[in-house]
């Protein structure tokens, strides 16, 4: 969850590596720190507590010419936010920077003696320190040695002090990409960091020694054969990645939402019909599964709830929605007649990659559903859906989520065609009715304003509980969610049945209750949920469709959607929750983009 940088070239490394990390700076922004090699090859370390702008001004007056250097920006996991603690970590010969965990650190410790020689709390000056323990001049067999001793999950980026112009790479499971150009090498944790330099890249294979050289890249696996790595390409540009004109990442992602759902539904479309042949999806493994299990975490899992609640009762199979933290230790229920979907916006999310690979251990086919083309989700997977997101900065999922849902959306269309549950007809009317979801995704996004308005009562609360039934309840969970995570405010979803259960017991006088309620077979029920906590005082923020019969005693105020079909409500409802959860926060005056304690890409448990 740390970001990485590196650089080797004829640039200026410092002004590399500085604008990387702040294009870097969403995977984790505890503290920063770069590793420069000055050009008469004296090896300059910075690092600092806080955001890259706080490195950024510490090195305004440094006076140096480098053409090498590492960088870092970390998500602390061992020891507190400190300058010590902070990237890269120096041991004898050794610069060390580091995204993972290591699981053995202890161990490492004891069995090296080095209780009495770390300066700081971290398992990295741990690993290098085993490293500098092994280096006798040769770096592709320290680094062969280390990764022998080592137990968890790591990307490495290395240099050593006598060889003053190489970086040095290696990984498993953490994330790390690397390209050449005319101008030099780069290594980075995501693309987003190398992006103004080229569009074409490719993913370290796990294992493999990469080795940055000003001229070109050599990839070599743990026995010194060498290996030829798979070029990929970027399908978007350096403009996608910047905020043009918005306050925040988030509420541009948000305003992209409807371009992100035609990009990832349209090319699937043959003549009205989903059609999966590009991706090179058979009928077959849709067709022929008893079973199916969603597995992801946060958002990517919500996502899945709607995915279930949408697809079981069409195509009449179970399907489950798992935690990917939980399900590898589970025993789960799966065997070769399973479908398994995982679903991750990076492709990188560790807990997702573990449950995909215990699902193919046990026989059943993965079903991919990520955004980052060549990610070791994408790559492990039997069959990918790819999305077509583009970037997204903000930690806070938008139009990640949005697209997941089309997905499922889509798969569920299909599958229910093979399984014989939708005529030709059917399906078209299906993603007929999907595709209209897209302009009413641009009428909610007109309607701010008051959106505005209802943020400003909840930006006053402490606590905040969402209420739906069915559908409604599995869009709540996301929604609620995007509030917690973004403006720190308590909040919970419920099933509104529930509320009499205990739930009820927390409604004091003017607690913010968010109600959706946009399913005709159930908007009765949900009502009579609805009128139940607005009796005992609570300030009743409610969701429903335009058609809606609504008394006016219920809500405090009232939103609706332009969908008169339940199951595509979802779509313009998430947008209204969205917007509530980034208003809140904006007017707390909070960090929208960069919620404190988390970072975008989970890669360590």
């Amino acid at each position: 969850m740390c970001g990485i940088i590196g650089y080797t070239g004829h640039l200026d490394a410092l002004h590399v590596l500085l604008n990387g990390l702040e294009q870097l700076e969403y995977r984790g922004y505890d503290s920063a720190g770069i590793a420069l090699f000055s050009s008469g090859n004296d090896r300059f370390i910075m690092k600092k507590a806080g955001p890259v702008a706080t490195l950024k001004d510490a090195c305004a007056d440094v006076d140096i010419i480098s053409h090498c250097g590492i960088g870092h920006t970390r998500w602390a996991t061992h020891g507190g936010v400190n300058d010590t603690n902070a990237h890269p970590h120096i041991a004898g010969k050794v610069t060390l920077i580091h995204n993972g965990i290591i699981e053995n650190y202890h161990n490492l410790i004891e069995r090296f003696g080095l209780r009495d020689s770390l300066v700081s709390e971290t398992d990295t000056e741990v690993a290098a320190r085993v490293l500098d323990y092994y280096y006798k001049g040769d770096p592709y067999e320290a680094i062969r040695r280390t990764t022998r001793e080592i137990t968890g999950s790591y990307a490495f980026c290395i240099m050593f002090e006598d060889i003053h112009d190489q970086i040095f790479c290696v990984r498993n499971v953490s994330p790390m990409v690397a390209a050449h150009m005319k101008d030099g090498s780069f290594v980075a944790s995501d693309v987003t960091a190398i992006i103004p330099y080229t569009n074409r890249y490719f993913v370290i294979p796990e294992y493999q020694i990469v080795t940055l050289r000003q001229d070109g890249i050599s990839v070599q696996d743990l026995n010194g054969n060498p290996v030829e790595p798979e070029m990929l390409e970027v399908s978007w540009n350096v403009e996608a990645a910047k905020k043009n004109g918005y306050p925040h990442y988030m509420l541009k992602e948000i305003h992209e939402q409807p371009d992100a759902l035609r990009n990832t539904i349209t090319p699937r479309l043959n003549d009205g019909l989903p059609d999966f042949s590009e991706d090179g999806i058979p009928d077959r493994i849709l067709s022929s599964c008893d079973k199916i299990a969603i597995v992801a975490c946060g958002t990517a899992m919500y996502a899945g709830m709607v995915g279930k609640a949408l697809i079981e009762p069409i195509i009449k199979i179970p399907v489950s929605v798992n935690i990917a933290s939980e399900f590898r230790y589970e025993n789960p229920l799966v065997d070769e007649k399973t479908l398994v979907i995982v679903i991750s916006q990076s492709g990188e999310t560790i807990d997702t990659l573990a449950a995909l690979r215990l699902s193919r251990k046990c026989g059943a086919r993965v079903l991919s559903i990520v955004n980052v083309k060549g990610s070791t989700i994408a790559r492990e997977s039997n069959y990918v859906f790819y999305t077509h997101a583009g970037p997204e900065i903000a930690v806070a999922s938008t139009k990640a989520y949005m697209v997941q849902l089309a997905s499922l959306y889509l798969i569920g269309c299909r599958t229910a065609m093979v399984r014989g549950k939708f005529s030709e007809s059917d399906a078209r009317t299906f993603i007929s009715r999907l595709m209209d979801s897209i302009p009413a995704v641009q009428s909610v996004l007109a309607d701010k304003d008051r959106l505005k308005a209802a943020a400003s009562v909840l930006a006053k609360a402490q606590d905040a509980f969402f209420v739906g039934r069915g559908l409604d309840y599995a869009f709540s969970l996301e929604g609620s969610l995007k509030l917690k995570e973004i403006s720190y405010i308590h909040a919970e979803a419920y099933a509104a049945g529930e509320l009499k259960h205990g739930t009820i017991a927390l409604i004091e006088e003017n607690t913010p209750v968010i109600a959706v309620a946009t399913q005709d077979k159930i908007y009765g029920k949900t009502v009579s949920n609805i009128k139940e906590v607005k009796a005992r005082g609570a300030f009743v923020i409610l969701i429903t469709k335009e058609n809606a019969e609504v008394s006016e005693d219920i809500s405090d105020m009232h939103f609706t959607v332009p969908v008169p079909y339940d199951q595509f409500t979802v779509f313009p409802v998430a947008v209204i929750l969205q917007l509530l959860a980034y208003y809140t926060s904006d007017m707390k005056g909070l960090n929208v983009d960069k919620p404190r304690n988390l970072a975008k890409s989970v890669t360590v448990e």
